[in-house]
């Protein structure tokens, strides 16, 4: 695997969610694969499960770790070509990204959207130039698209605790005092339509994702309608795709409680984190049985292994 930035890089998503949890069993087994192997985490926003979820699964490796957090360590960077750097900008990502690439045998970059332009997020421009320029595999800590990391780990929750062959899988819209980006539903819609399950999209009318990352989901804008007989509830708020990055007024009822769960398979209710207790999605369910955010952040490490270790067997 030269490359992990969406579902779409995996060859066999079922054999890649296997690996996770075998190597959950036997977390060292690999090392050699690492020894003498460099990986650089570079972040240009913040980050808590990602950047130490990722370096605790290279270190299960045997890997040399190099975490830089660019925004604040680094030389402001200058994407655009054909253009005299006489602004802000200090370094231009085409050397900034092939020194990184001269330092790490493996890449991981992090960089939100802006939520201004959705021309300009979705086409990826930070990320596809330190692909285009590193020289080295690399891998998305969360991109302003997608966060494939988070949603095979979600894939890996969901096939180690399933009761049943083919669960109901719902990714619910939740509310929230800012617009957030929609990397994170969109990449876990897009892996749950590659996966073995019955997968449900509910949110208010407004919301909808972009097609691209939806084909094969239902789409269903009544959350009671949409949660019934679910085993399990994906939480997530997402600003709109159109208009792009905007909060719509009037659906502050939308946060899961105890209460909504009733009509469900005594669901399993998920959460990427962090996660804004009462608003978001009520204390009561994160303190309580159904919760099982905290396993799932646990698996951001054995998902996060099972990708580099495929990484490391290709170089």
């Amino acid at each position: 695997m030269k490359k992990f930035t969406t579902v779409h890089d995996v060859s066999d998503v079922n054999s890649l969610v296997v690996e996770a949890l075998q190597l959950k069993q036997n977390r060292y087994a690999f090392q050699h694969l690492g020894k003498n192997k460099t990986i650089a985490l570079v972040f240009l926003n913040p980050s808590l499960r990602t950047r130490m979820s990722t370096q605790k699964a290279a270190l299960n490796l045997g890997m040399n770790v190099m975490v830089l957090n660019i925004d604040k360590e680094g030389w402001a960077l200058e994407l655009r070509d054909d253009i005299a750097m006489n602004g802000t900008t200090v370094e231009h990502i085409r050397e900034a990204a092939a020194v990184m690439g001269q330092y790490a045998d493996i890449i991981g970059v992090r960089s939100f959207p802006g939520l201004k332009d959705r021309e300009e997020d979705y086409s990826e421009t930070i990320f596809n130039k330190f692909v285009e320029f590193c020289g080295v595999p690399i891998v998305s800590l969360e991109s302003a698209t997608r966060h494939p990391l988070q949603s095979l780990a979600d894939l890996v929750t969901i096939e180690e605790l399933k009761a049943r062959h083919r669960p109901k899988v719902v990714l619910t819209w939740a509310p929230h005092i800012k617009p957030l980006p929609q990397a994170v539903p969109n990449s876990f819609a897009e892996w749950m339509c590659k996966a073995d399950v019955d997968f449900t999209i509910a949110h208010p009318k407004g919301y909808e994702l972009c097609e691209d990352f939806t084909k094969g989901a239902t789409i269903n804008h009544n959350q009671d309608e949409a949660l019934a007989d679910a085993d399990f509830i994906y939480v997530k708020n997402w600003s709109a795709y159109e208009p792009y990055g905007q909060i719509l007024p009037g659906n502050e009822d939308w946060m899961l409680t105890n209460d909504r769960l009733k009509n469900t398979n005594n669901a399993k209710v998920m959460h990427c984190l962090p996660v804004r207790r009462d608003l978001e999605l009520s204390a009561e369910i994160l303190d309580g049985q159904s919760s099982i955010v905290v396993h799932e952040a646990g698996n951001r490490v054995w998902a996060a292994q099972a990708v580099l270790k495929r990484m490391l067997e290709s170089l």
